[in-house]
């Protein structure tokens, strides 16, 4: 009976040293710390900072061309303290407008 099982099975499943690679490939491949599917999302995580990195080196060099243009122009450094910070000389008066949202249509 064993030999009727044995004979049906294709010689090539046979081979020790295939089914011993494939059994390695399927390990790596899958089971391993190193698989695809977490180098896929390490590959993911580094696009992902590098384009962060980018982002930050913009801003960098955004800031350090405002802080140059600020430290060169008092009245540039006036003009941002009355619009971003809302500070005022002390004979003049601040008024703040604040508009409420528009209300949304159902």
């Amino acid at each position: 009976m064993f030999k009727k099982i044995n004979d049906k099975i294709p010689p090539i499943l046979k081979n020790k040293y295939l089914l011993t690679g494939v059994a390695f490939v399927v390990l790596m491949l899958f089971f391993d710390g190193n698989d695809f599917i977490s180098q896929y999302r390490m590959r993911k995580e580094l696009s992902g900072l590098k384009k962060e990195l980018q982002f930050y080196r913009n801003q960098t060099q955004k800031d350090s061309i405002e802080l140059s243009r600020l430290l060169g122009d008092s009245l540039e450094l006036e003009k941002l303290g009355r619009e971003k910070y809302m500070m005022k000389r002390d004979s003049e008066d601040i008024y703040i407008i604040v508009r409420k949202p528009a209300a949304k249509k159902q």
